[in-house]
């Protein structure tokens, strides 16, 4: 539910905050006083879109916060999803600056605005005449007709979900085999062209990195060959490296009589002339081989042209396509002998599709079974709230045994609540029904039956009373407390009978200071509960006949509540 609501700069509010009851609460007000700028801000903070206009004139941004108390199991599981903690109390905030960015957040942590929705669709159901209807989506009708026939459809949903696990599988095997006979067929010649195509290549590792290491030589010989001639040159010639080095050898043998390290010196410098030799010798060597013949560069360049084809085909790489092939030679193998099984397979396919054709049947007769009583309950419920001739249908879309393949977990076929206020008007969506106060009418019935399986656990209604008075108006303040027994009520009311059921009343009053018009919030509570009440009454405050009428109206709505509990 929700517990608390901090407004700042909104519209005409500049700072408020607002503690609710668990039970009924009623936002009342003269007409224009900024009921609906409430509202506003919890459609804000929920995640509706931002407007800019919103944001209380001359200032930068506005804020809305709301603190929720739940104990949804679903509200745990999503916030494990979008990996923020659970804490005892859930609090979203939302802030918009004039600059249209803002920030939203779910206990602290910043959110998308779809991720905030997602969290919210789950705490309040919001009925306005231009708000979202929780009821309005095809989906949440199914899940709610679901909660109302209660374990029949579950134990069918169950089995059905088992059976189109086994379905799954089976699918799943039997694409392993091929398809039928001339699938089979035209899968095993694209497998033998592609084991063929492969074997016949002959590749190995690193043949690859060999091929390209020749034609980067073949392409480079010249410059090779100069290379290497060049260096022997500096080595070989007469004055060269080498004769250099024998020369500084001799040079220190000289003096060996001297001491024995000069003659180590000459030595090393004699071992340095023999590797220099070497290295020519290597250098003249690596020349003569580089006398490539054309034939061989070109059977290079078409096995390169051959990799690259196949592994174009086959994989990235030479290892990929090795294991590329053996995965083919295991297909072609299971597809040569799978005639039988795939037969097999098939004929279990064909009884699994069967039963769960079987059990969507049986779904949707357990559906409609419970459609037909709780449409019933809805309709008396309509009568009572002044729509004598409401009429109030389940829809539920017809499917073939050929549908199987799109069958899920819900079965097949959706449902639409259908809903007519007047005598001879057709049956209508509840999206294309047009006048709000019946909608608002029409969603409360529905939630007096659906109340103690819905687990949302805040209602809001805007102006629900529009249209009505007397008899219905008090009979729309008890459904409200037969609902608030399971889920807290929020609600924008103009009528005394409404408002005097109320466990925490909430005066909006338009106010001027210092020459700027101010939207106020005050709980109003003993005298001046009674006053507010009388005000609803007969627009006089102090009318003596009035205040006597609101004490009568508020011990009725007293007694009313204490014989529920």
């Amino acid at each position: 539910m929700l517990k608390r609501l901090y407004i700042e700069n909104v519209a005409l509010i500049e700072r408020a905050e607002l503690e609710f009851s668990d039970k009924i609460n009623v936002l009342s007000g003269e007409t224009g006083a900024g009921k609906s700028i409430i509202l506003d801000s919890i459609d804000f903070v929920l995640g509706a879109k931002a407007d800019r206009s919103m944001i209380r004139s001359g200032e930068q941004s506005c804020l809305v916060r709301a603190e929720f108390s739940t104990t949804d199991p679903r509200v745990g599981d999503l916030l494990e999803e979008l990996d923020i903690e659970a804490e005892e109390e859930l609090i979203l905030s939302r802030k918009l600056n004039i600059d249209g960015k803002g920030t939203l957040k779910i206990n602290g942590i910043s959110v998308t605005a779809s991720m905030l929705r997602r969290l919210t669709a789950l705490l309040v159901d919001v009925h306005g005449q231009s708000e979202h209807f929780f009821l309005l989506k095809e989906a949440n009708q199914l899940r709610l007709l679901d909660e109302v026939a209660g374990e029949p459809v579950s134990k069918i949903k169950d089995a059905l979900r088992e059976l189109l696990s086994v379905r799954r599988t089976l699918l799943a095997e039997r694409a392993k085999l091929g398809g039928d006979e001339g699938e089979r067929n035209r899968r095993l010649d694209v497998l033998k062209f592609q084991i063929d195509e492969i074997s016949s290549a002959q590749l190995r590792e690193g043949e690859e990195e060999e091929l390209l290491a020749f034609r980067e030589r073949w392409r480079n010989a010249e410059k090779i060959l100069e290379g290497l001639n060049s260096a022997r040159q500096y080595l070989t010639s007469d004055g060269g490296s080498v004769d250099a080095l024998r020369g500084a050898a001799r040079s220190l043998s000289a003096l060996s009589r001297f001491g024995e390290q000069y003659d180590s010196l000459a030595e090393r410098l004699e071992n340095a002339a023999a590797e220099a030799e070497d290295i020519a010798d290597c250098a003249e060597q690596y020349a003569d081989e580089l006398d490539i013949d054309e034939r061989e560069a070109e059977r290079v360049e078409a096995r390169l042209d051959e990799l690259k084809s196949l592994k174009r085909k086959y994989g990235g790489s030479v290892q990929e396509i090795l294991s590329f092939l053996e995965k083919a030679k295991d297909e072609f193998e299971l597809l040569s002998d799978s005639g039988a099984r795939f037969e097999m397979l098939t004929g279990k396919l064909e009884k699994t599709d069967a039963a769960i054709y079987g059990a969507c049947n049986a779904l949707t007769d357990a559906r409609k079974k419970a459609a037909e009583g709780f449409a019933k309950r809805v309709i008396e419920e309509l009568k009572t709230l002044n729509i004598a001739s409401a009429r109030f249908e389940v829809q539920f879309d017809a499917f073939t045994r050929e549908d199987v393949p799109k069958a899920t977990s819900e079965g097949l076929g959706g449902v639409r609540f259908l809903f007519s206020a007047n005598a001879g008007e057709p049956l209508k969506e509840l999206g294309k029904i047009i006048s709000g106060g019946e909608m608002s009418r029409f969603m409360l019935a529905v939630k007096a039956q659906l109340s103690s399986v819905n687990a949302i656990g805040t209602y809001i209604f805007d102006e629900i009373d529009a249209g009505i008075g007397g008899k219905t108006a008090r009979t729309v303040a008890e459904k409200f407390c037969r609902i608030a027994k399971n889920v807290q009520i929020i609600a924008v009311s103009h009528l005394a009978q409404i408002a005097s059921f109320a466990d925490r009343e909430f005066v909006i009053e338009k106010k001027e200071a210092d020459g700027r018009t101010h939207t106020c919030i005050r709980e109003a509570d003993g005298e001046a509960r009674v006053r507010e009440i009388a005000r609803l009454i007969g627009g006089d405050a102090e009318n003596d006949a009035a205040i006597r009428h609101a004490e009568e109206l508020l011990k009725s709505a007293e007694s009313y509540k204490n014989s529920l509990s």
